[in-house]
């Protein structure tokens, strides 16, 4: 890739994030005027001249004929290769093949399969079954993940053959004349051939928020996006060879979800494996050199160390994780990465845009004003000229064009024409049009353009808006001004980032909105208040309306609304006060928005950002989980890990219920592969130690993992649980599988010793022993962890049970797993040491709930003290379950707006 120029005004990618050293670092920045002659509509299609000869020989306003497009595909010109929403087939193979403890296990099975018997390798066969099912459901899931990806892919407008069409993004070819909108992302780096009134915010790629105003022949790069204005670029430069390709594809895919889940398990397997290497090899030392049957010492070798592996956690974890993408999607959430199911759960703070969230978007022009002794003709005319001369309106424009268009005065709004045009922006916060004898109009938030202003009209005009706010209505100002404000050398920006003077302001009327209400935004809301979720309005309009919006709501416990440009401008102690304490905010800029999710985090909160506008998009990247409209621009989908393709904002609740089964269901299962590793090594090092034959064979040990982990921990993963999410994952696990892998193995050991201990006890009786030991501790383990005990999860360890029992009652299933029925002596002693062992597990269970083991540390002998008071609390809590009432309206409402 050929470096671009660097521009006199120095070097833009200062801030860029990093790409590899062969990305170019110096983007053009155009410094030129905000505004450029209007460019008629039908030029875009007759007029070559207006943009310049191609370099190549298209003739680029009327685009690509067929032909050129079909011959630029062949040489590969296409913008392919940039984009990929999910792994690929051969990368879902190897992921899930090719991997450490599959190869440790292959390797065991094969030694297995040489020394025989065959029922000792059923570990094996578990081992393909689980490869199998793990590449099953990736692929069931890539399937749903780009199915979904179609309908929130970036598509772009192109110009073929003289006409419009929309395409998915990945099919520009070089030299493509693509159609530039407000909400648009650029796909493509390119040329600009026209504009009208057109910035490009290129802050994905620099970090920097405000917008470059962009005229004829100034490069446009993939990533950034349309936030003002429109206008017609030509591609230069697609696919791989794009300026800062990767950056533009992960802006548009997503932004890496920190799970919590999936980081405390590989940093769990990391101690694993190092821990397994040298216990299996003092266990295969001290088989191999004290037991005289060498198959057998193989055996035993074999099953611990098989034993000693989760095979199943990280299956089971991505299982869970698969299977709550698929339920979302059922629901029209599309999910970009699966651990961002977890992440909207540990939220704890949310931060929501009022306009496409608390309301449906839509508005209606409610009335027009006047002030002072303004015409009303003119005014209404001015009006309509001013939203049709917007060629690239956004749902405001859109609702006051359509109510104009409907009055005789608007219909002479087709004699005004315009010269020059400043798009809307929502950093800037107005927009308007110069239309010569007729007057410079601008159009936009009253609080913005009067802000220098004073006279009786202006007074008039603040004293309307701040009326009509405090009913919730949305206002704009319709205004005469003496010029368009220019950024320009002669006309700079002033230091709160608001274009520098546009002269004489005569305030003409206030344009009055009704915004829509979503019918399940108050029930949203009171759901996530219940669930300790703090939520932040945020929006750009003014402070009282949002206030106004956010009453009807039963949102009054928020406080008083706070303006925006009244905070600090740095990043701060006093800006993070300030974001912390208050809870609704208006007048809020693209780059303030941001500024406040960065603040929330600072303060350690979990934050999650909705929205569905290019003025979002800086805050949806950087939240720690960004969710989008589908309605929503382009961009703003582009960022989002989540996407609401209804647009309902009632589906929050049901993908915080998904991530809450989730979360606690995996806890719920690296609780009993754990423990089962602890035990395993455990009992591995005892018996490398004392140098005794290992008390079981590979079929034991499959037996006991298949009744009391591997099938139980398949249910539990996908079971109901509304858990509230915690963090200290990898902490919770440990406090409970060690202790529990600690008793486990002593008990099991004890029970193996005291049999060997009877001169006349076979070897296969002491292992059949050892066996029913820890099957029973293993149940009694997963009844621990399947509480509290609803119907299903009581059939679920009783059916255990019941297969244990089965494996031990019929002739071939016992001769099958090398079970010797033991003699009553040594089933009373099996049976004793187990309920000892019950009996710890369970005064462990109770003394956790009263030792604070990080939050606060207090003496032991205050612990015991409250044991019993613990205690009764438990019982309580069981009787209040097994004897609950039916559950009362609200309880019903609220599992019905997270079924809705």
């Amino acid at each position: 890739m050929s470096p671009l120029p660097s521009t006199p005004h120095g070097n833009r990618f200062d801030h860029a994030v990093e790409a590899g050293s062969d990305t170019p670092k110096d983007p053009p920045k155009a410094e030129v005027a905000d505004t450029v002659p209007l460019t008629p509509p039908a030029s875009l299609s007759t007029s070559k001249e207006s943009a310049g000869a191609s370099d190549t020989g298209a003739s680029e306003p009327h685009g690509l004929s067929t032909a050129e497009v079909a011959d630029r595909r062949a040489r590969g010109l296409i913008n392919q290769g940039v984009e990929q929403t999910s792994r690929s087939v051969l990368e879902i193979l190897r992921a899930n093949v090719f991997t450490r403890f599959n190869a440790l296990l292959g390797a065991l099975f094969v030694i297995i399969l040489i020394v025989g018997p065959i029922q000792d390798g059923l570990f094996g066969i578990v081992l393909v079954v689980n490869t199998a099912i793990g590449v099953f459901q990736e692929l069931r899931a890539k399937r749903t993940l780009d199915r979904l990806a179609v309908v929130t892919a970036p598509r772009v407008t192109v110009r073929r053959d003289g006409a419009s069409h929309s395409i998915p993004a990945r099919e520009v070819v070089a030299d493509e004349v693509i159609e530039l909108r407000t909400g648009e992302q650029i796909v493509v780096d390119g040329e600009v051939v026209t504009t009208d009134g057109l910035e490009v915010d290129e802050s994905l790629l620099t970090g920097e928020s405000d917008p470059v105003a962009k005229r004829p022949g100034d490069r446009v790069l993939s990533g950034s996006f349309v936030v003002a204005g429109a206008g017609i670029m030509r591609a230069t430069e697609v696919g791989a060879a794009s300026y800062g390709a990767r950056l533009a594809a992960e802006a548009r895919r997503f932004t890496l979800v920190r799970s919590e889940l999936r980081d405390g398990t590989n940093r769990i397997l990391r101690v694993i494996t190092w821990v397994l290497v040298p216990v299996a090899v003092l266990l295969a030392w001290s088989q191999l050199v004290h037991n005289h049957n060498l198959p057998d010492a193989i055996r035993g070798s074999v099953a611990g160390t098989v034993t000693m592996v989760p095979e199943g956690l990280v299956l089971l974890t991505s299982i869970a994780f698969a299977m709550g993408v698929i339920r979302l999607a059922a629901r029209r959430v599309v999910v970009r990465e699966l651990p961002a199911v977890e992440g909207l759960a540990r939220i704890d703070v949310l931060c929501i845009d009022k306009t496409g969230t608390l309301t449906t978007g839509k508005l209606r022009l409610e009335d027009l004003r006047l002030l002072g002794n303004a015409d009303a003709a003119e005014s209404w005319t001015a009006l309509a000229a001013l939203v049709r001369s917007d060629h690239s309106p956004n749902a405001t424009i859109e609702a006051i064009r359509v109510a104009a268009e409907e009055r005789p005065e608007g219909q002479n709004a087709t004699s005004w024409n315009a010269r020059s045009v400043l798009a809307f922006s929502s950093a800037r916060k107005f927009s308007g049009a110069d239309f010569g004898e007729r007057g410079v109009w601008l159009l936009g938030a009253p609080d913005v353009l009067l802000r220098n202003g004073d006279g009786p009209a202006a007074r008039e005009a603040g004293a309307a808006v701040e009326e009509l706010a405090e009913t919730g209505r949305r206002t704009l100002l319709l205004a005469r001004a003496q010029h368009l404000p220019l950024r320009s050398p002669e006309f700079a920006a002033n230091a709160d980032g608001v274009l520098a003077d546009h002269g004489p302001l005569t305030p003409v009327a206030i344009v009055v909105l009704r915004d829509e209400l979503r019918e399940d935004a108050a029930d949203t809301l009171a759901y996530l208040a219940s669930e300790g979720v703090r939520v932040k309005v945020i929006s750009g309009d003014h402070p009282r309306t949002v206030e106004a919006i956010a009453r009807q709501l039963a949102l009054a416990d928020l406080g008083e609304a706070v303006d925006a440009r009244t905070l600090p401008s740095t990043d701060g102690e006093e800006l993070r006060a300030a974001v912390e304490k208050a809870s609704i905010f208006g007048r809020v800029t693209p780059h303030q928005k941001r500024a406040m999710v960065k603040a929330l985090q600072a303060q350690g909160h979990i934050v999650a950002m909705t929205g569905d506008g290019v003025n979002d998009v800086l805050a949806l990247k950087d939240a720690d989980l960004g969710v989008a409209m589908g309605s929503g621009t382009a961009a703003t989908r582009g960022v989002a890990q989540l996407v609401l393709l209804d647009n309902a904002f009632s589906a929050l609740p049901a993908v915080i219920a998904e991530g809450r089964r989730v979360i606690a269901n995996v806890e719920r299962v690296a609780n009993l592969f754990l423990t089962k590793t602890v035990y395993a090594t455990v009992l591995a090092l005892t018996v490398g130690v004392v140098q005794l034959p290992f008390p079981f064979l590979p079929r034991h040990l499959t037996l006991v993992s298949g009744l009391t982990i591997g099938i139980p921990s398949f249910f539990l993963a996908l079971a109901p649980n509304a858990t509230r999410a915690r963090s200290g994952f990898v902490g919770r696990v440990l406090r409970f599988a060690v202790p529990a892998g600690l008793v486990a193995a002593a008990a099991t050991f004890g029970a193996y010793s005291l049999a060997r201990s009877e001169p006349t006890t076979t070897l296969e009786e002491a292992r059949t022993v050892a066996t029913l030991v820890l099957a029973g501790i293993g149940l009694w383990i997963l009844s621990i962890l399947a509480r509290p005990a609803t119907r299903p999860r009581q059939w679920l360890v009783a059916s255990m049970i019941g297969l244990l029992v089965l494996a031990l009652v019929v002739p071939w299933s016992r001769s099958f797993f090398a079970l010797e029925l033991p003699r009553p002596v040594l089933w009373l002693a099996g049976v004793g040491v187990a309920g000892l062992a019950g009996l710890v597990l369970e005064a462990g269970w109770l003394a956790a709930g009263s030792i604070q083991v990080v939050v606060r540390a207090r003496p032991w002998q205050t612990a015991l003290s409250e044991l019993p008071a613990r205690l009764h609390q438990w019982r309580e809590r069981q009787r209040a379950f097994k004897n609950r009432p039916p559950a009362d309206e609200r309880s019903r409402g609220r599992r019905r707006l997270i079924r809705r």
